[in-house]
Parts: C-alpha cells; structure tokens; sequence
C-alpha cells in the first residue's frame, strides 16, 4: 500500500517530460522514495511499457506499486547496471534521479538527518550500511574529520570543528545529534545556527553513504545502458551534486575537460536538452525542500 505524504515529488512534471517517454519503452526511478516520479512515469507508459525502481532504504518497500510494469528493487542505485543485467536489461530507454534525501528520511526523528530532532548519529540511507554518523564523528582522524566538513559541508572553520570533537571525545563519546550540538555550540552563533548546523549534517551524511562516490559510479555506467536517444533526468540539491550532473553531461567524466579523439573531436556520450530547470514560485511556496533542487536533461547521442 502507498503511504502518503512519505515524499513530495520535486519538479514531478518537469523531470517526467524530461524523459520524453515512449509509450513501450523501459525506464528505470532510481530514487523511488515515495513513489512519487515512478506513478507518473507508468502513468505515461503503455502496456508494452516497463519501469524499474531504486531504493536502497528499506521504508521504501512499504510503497511498492500494485503494476505489473513495475519493479522495485531494494539497493543502491551505483549497482544499476548489475541489477538491470539480473533481470535481462541491457538498454534503458530513460533514467530518473531525484538525489539527496527524502522529506520522509528527514521527517523520521530517530533516523538523524534532520537538526530539528534529538535522536541518534545514525544518518544511514539503509539499515545495512555498517558505517553511521557515529562511527564517522568518533572514530575519523583529525584530517579526515577536518577533510570531510571543509569538502562536504564548506564549512570555513573546519579544522577548528573537528578538532573539538576530537578533544571532547576522548573524554567522553558523541552519541547523539544533541551530543554534537552541544559540542559545537562555540561554532554556531544564533544567527546562522541552523544553516552552520544543517552544513555539518550534509557534510556528516555524505561521508556515511558515500553519496558521490555512488553518483559518480552511477553516471559512469549509463552511457552503457541508455539506447540512443534515451534520456537522462538528474535532480540535484546542492552544488556537489549538481556540479558532478553538470561535469558528466558536458564531459562524459568528472574531469574538466570533455575526452578528445585523434583528429580532435570532442567525443561524448550525451548531449544536454534544452537548460538548467528550477522550481517555480509556486513549488517552492508548498513544498520549501524544493527550493534548492535543479534539474538537468540530457539525450545519449
């Protein structure tokens, strides 16, 4: 049955479109969430048609779509093209990606995404992640402590953060967000408190599911199981991402530069549709998580 209210589709029409969906073809949502994207996708699909879905959180499955078109497999979407090949799926008409997380992660109170809450240093997108926030805020060496909030989070005072935390749990763990709150309360002047403090989070969760890491891993092997003429549809929330979508579709790689031929030709992959899609005012005024998203379309050449 679905649950409501797990998750507001960001930029729903916009991303579905995007995909410019033939009637027969094969999609794979690879951020199922609520199921929110996945209904309007089959809702566009014919009968011929069929659409796979990613989520490695197990929640999820509590929303799997009663349709015989459909699919939900419970893993990490960097193992796309392994999962699609276990099912007989070598090309992909379309693919999906609403990154980040979900209001309903940030909603569960003792999950520890959310700075609104006391709860546990969990932030793990899935039960079966062995690493959580705790092990990262009490385990990590200084530099890799210091690495993580300066890279993930832009936080200017970051080696000033993780040295604190160090000091403080030799004394005594960090086991809860209030835990770290309090630890690093001399950081967060009331003013910016909860933007100081929604960094560290961001910093803190990236590390723990290894986020761009599975992006990355992710993008590298659509090229391999898009048909031509298939569509890539990238939500991103904040410029890591963002900028990792932005690389991928210009370059083919997340190196500055798109790969060259012997002759010079710039030879990639994909080629951008059309330009960078934001939310209108109107999204935004009834669903605020929307109002940093971006949405990127791209065609397999």
């Amino acid at each position: 049955m679905m649950e409501t209210n797990y998750h507001n589709p960001v930029l729903l029409k916009e991303s579905v479109d995007g995909l410019n969906i033939l009637e027969n073809g094969i999609y794979v949502d690879v951020t199922f969430g609520g199921g929110g994207h996945s209904k309007e996708i089959l809702r566009r699909l014919g009968s011929g048609g069929v659409l796979f879905a990613f989520d490695q959180d197990e929640e999820a499955l509590k929303n799997v779509i009663a349709d015989d078109r459909f699919t939900l497999i419970n893993e990490n979407f960097r193992y796309i093209k392994q999962f699609l090949k276990f099912y007989g799926i070598r090309k992909v008409d379309g693919i999906l990606a609403d990154f980040g997380v979900s209001s309903h992660q940030f909603d569960k109170a003792e999950r520890g995404f959310s700075t609104r809450f006391d709860a546990d240093l969990d932030m793990r997108m899935s039960s079966r992640n062995k690493k959580s926030a705790y092990e990262v805020i009490n385990s990590y060496a200084y530099d890799d402590l210091r690495n993580i909030l300066f890279r993930y989070g832009d936080l200017r005072r970051a080696d000033a953060m993780a040295k604190t935390i160090i000091e403080h749990r030799i004394k005594e763990p960090v086991k809860t967000t209030a835990d770290l709150k309090m630890v690093l309360k001399e950081y967060l002047p009331k003013f910016r408190e909860n933007k100081i403090l929604a960094q560290v989070y961001q910093a803190i969760r990236i590390e723990v599911n290894q986020e761009l890491v599975a992006i990355e891993e992710f993008l590298l092997q659509t090229p391999e199981i898009m048909d031509k003429g298939g569509r890539l549809s990238l939500i991103s929330y904040h410029s890591l991402e963002d900028r990792l979508v932005k690389r991928f579709i210009r370059a083919g790689s997340f190196s500055s530069e798109p790969e060259k031929d012997f002759y010079g030709n710039i030879n990639v992959p994909f080629k951008k549709v059309g330009g960078l899609i934001v939310p209108s005012a109107a999204e935004i005024s009834k669903n605020s998580r929307a109002r940093s998203a971006r949405l990127r379309i791209a065609e397999r050449i």
